[in-house]
């Protein structure tokens, strides 16, 4: 009885252990199989698709995707011949790069020349080439190079100041990094197969120098170092920075269809700043601003400066000449005016371009920032308040100008072909300047104070007596809406009727007041110019407040134009 009982013990077992391993060769051969689905659905995810599963931040750093190949060869080959190239190219250098200099020069200096420019001794890395491919590259070739270069150039600036002061300056421990862009265009059936090559610096990732004045020291004249670097920094953005570029012929013919042309016109209303860092010890900072699309000093505009504030209301309107819409930004930098002495930098911010949707106006608040290149800046610099409207030239759309609702684009740029069929693309501004002064927008302003919404309590009671105060800043022209008791999601449903004389330059100020007998408690304010209405005719939205912890404002507003000129 004991071995029939031993034996089926050992039976159940054996089958059990049969069985279990037939079951666990099943599980392991499907799990190949899977994992063989897996590694072949890895091998055929692309660069883009791993992104996607795998945010940058997570990499390994030793895992590097790059779309240039490497250029180690030719790097090889740069080193044998860069003795030989360095020589041939540092008179070409001086010929073309003194006449930029002289043109950025600031108003401190009266002359900077070369004393000295050689190249030195080490060649620079190329680190990448890649090929782009554009639609707007039809008939030519565009390449890409990404150099790297911590050289040891000998170059020597002759720099004569105002002051009648002359000082040899030299430039030291000079690095860069960036990406050329070479333009091979048009292609040819005549050797070598293209016209004329395009160059220009696609971005500019790093560059730094020293200045040393040879034989003294720079810093005893104050604000003769800034100058200079400034300068040099300057004349290398704008003289070669794309969309700048520079053309050299190879085959005879009429290549000025490659130099840069204007596309669009960038109008830019420059609305306020909020809680900008005080830079005074006493009181508060005197702000203005500085905007540019390229920083030539004569395209740059500069703001009136607010004396004494901390939120200064600017409500000015400045105009653009856009080249390159893919590419370029709007840069705008906040100072505060120290009367004599230079002004200090309070933060800077930029926006793409790109970001824009040609023919609507887009109200944009950016936060200031100390480096526009490093932004580890943690410190609150304050933040600005813009209007963008980009409206590119040669569009069939039905895009209104806000100087008449029923001026398409395509008239102003007929009107502007004939006024600019002798004049250079450099004079467009002045054009576009004299025009737009020479129109006053007149009208109807009709502005409903509908309702506000999750205002803050500013009774003990949890409650508040909210009424709105409205202002048009220019014309200084007031309304009241009547006081909503105890609430603090308030309807008034109030119209106002305001004549406006100037539009393009006037500015409503909304300001939701708290009623009490012994004294009234401003809860909140909301600041806009007429852009938007003057280009919609009409428009209803909800307004955030500015400086109250919550709330809203339901407003209409109606525009019902009358076209004036100066000279009618």
């Amino acid at each position: 009885m004991a071995f029939l009982y031993a034996m089926f013990i050992g039976l159940t077992t054996g089958i059990g252990l049969i069985v279990a391993f037939a079951r666990y060769e099943k599980v392991r051969s499907s799990r190949r199989a899977h994992m063989a689905k897996t590694v072949a659905s890895f091998a055929r995810m692309t660069v883009q698709d791993t992104r996607k599963i795998l945010p940058q931040e997570f990499y390994p750093p030793w895992v590097v995707f790059s779309q240039r190949q490497k250029l180690m060869w030719l790097n090889v080959q740069l080193k044998k011949i860069w003795p030989y190239f360095n020589e041939a190219a540092s008179e070409l250098i001086r010929a073309s790069v003194e006449p930029t200099l002289e043109q950025y020069t600031p108003a401190v200096i009266s002359s900077m020349k070369f004393g000295k420019l050689t190249l030195g001794t080490i060649a620079p890395q190329f680190t990448g080439v890649s090929i782009v491919e554009s639609e707007s590259d039809e008939g030519g070739i565009t390449m890409e190079l990404e150099i790297k270069w911590d050289g040891n150039p000998n170059i020597v600036l002759n720099i004569n100041t105002r002051l009648g002061v002359s000082l040899p300056v030299q430039v030291k421990n000079f690095g860069f990094t960036g990406v050329f862009r070479l333009i091979f265009k048009p292609l040819v059936d005549q050797f070598p197969c293209f016209g004329a090559i395009s160059y220009s610096l696609k971005e500019k990732k790093d560059l730094d120098f020293i200045l040393k004045v040879v034989g003294g020291d720079l810093s005893t004249i104050p604000g003769i170092s800034d100058a200079i670097e400034d300068t040099i920094r300057n004349a290398i953005e704008d003289s070669i920075t794309w969309p700048v570029r520079k053309i050299i012929p190879v085959l005879p013919g009429d290549y000025s269809d490659l130099e840069l042309r204007p596309v669009g016109v960038l109008d830019v209303k420059l609305v306020q700043a909020k809680d900008l860092a005080n830079k005074d010890m006493i009181g508060k900072s005197d702000p203005f601003a500085e905007l540019f699309v390229r920083p030539l000093r004569h395209k740059m505009k500069t703001s009136k400066t607010i004396n004494n504030t901390l939120n200064p209301i600017w409500n000015e309107h400045f105009e653009f000449i856009v080249e390159d819409a893919s590419t370029q930004h709007l840069t705008v930098r906040v100072f505060d005016d120290e009367g004599l002495q230079a002004p200090e930098l309070v933060g800077c911010a930029h926006v793409a371009l790109k970001d824009l949707e040609p023919g609507k106006v887009k109200d944009i608040r950016l936060k200031l920032v100390k480096d526009l290149v490093v932004q580890r800046d943690t410190k609150n610099r304050g933040l600005v308040q813009l209007e963008l409207l980009y409206c590119p030239f040669g569009t069939e759309s039905s895009f209104k100008n806000p100087f008449n609702p029923d001026f398409s684009l395509t008239s102003l740029e007929k009107a502007l072909k004939t006024a600019t069929a002798e004049t250079e693309a450099v004079d467009l501004d002045k054009i576009m300047n004299q025009r737009k002064s020479d129109v006053i927008v007149r009208g109807v302003l009709s502005v409903t104070v509908i309702a506000a919404e999750d205002l803050p309590a500013v009774d003990i009671l949890g409650k508040a007596d909210p009424f709105v105060i409205i202002t048009l800043k220019k014309s200084e022209a007031k309304a009241t809406t009547r006081v909503a008791n105890e609430t603090l999601n308030p309807v008034w449903d109030h119209t106002f009727d305001f004549v406006v004389e100037d539009a393009l330059h006037e500015m409503i100020i909304l300001e939701v007041w708290d009623y009490d007998t012994l004294k009234k408690e401003k809860i909140g304010r909301c600041i806009m110019t007429l852009t938007r209405v003057l280009l919609e005719g009409e428009v209803q939205d909800t307004f955030e407040l500015d400086g109250a912890k919550s709330g809203r404002l339901l407003l209409h507003l109606k525009w019902t134009p009358q076209l004036v000129f100066r000279d009618a």
